[in-house]
């Protein structure tokens, strides 16, 4: 149950860095509150997989799903490049991600 809240807590995590930069160009309140309500339940539910979770591991995954749903939904979203160069490197991270869920 706690690897269910550590991926609720990262795609969280990826919805309030989504809304912070909608946040930014159109600069609604409704946005700005869609963002803290994002990071709130983030820290909230890493904060109940940490009670299970070793913390190297829960936050290695935790900016892992972040890092690499930021540049995805940049790249689906927001026109960002996608460069083929860019989706190797989220792979990487994915794959490391994978990797701290079978080691653990």
């Amino acid at each position: 149950m706690a690897w269910i809240w550590l991926i609720f807590a990262g795609l969280c995590e990826m919805s309030g860095v989504t809304f912070m930069n909608w946040a930014i160009h159109r600069r609604t309140w409704w946005l700005w509150t869609l963002m803290v309500i994002g990071f709130t339940f983030s820290f909230g539910a890493l904060d109940i997989a940490l009670q299970t979770l070793p913390m190297g591991t829960a936050y290695a995954v935790w900016t892992g799903i972040g890092a690499a749903g930021g540049v995805l939904t940049g790249m689906l979203f927001f026109g960002e490049s996608k460069d083929w160069r860019k989706l190797l490197w989220v792979a990487v991270i994915l794959t490391a991600v994978i990797g701290l869920k079978l080691i653990s």
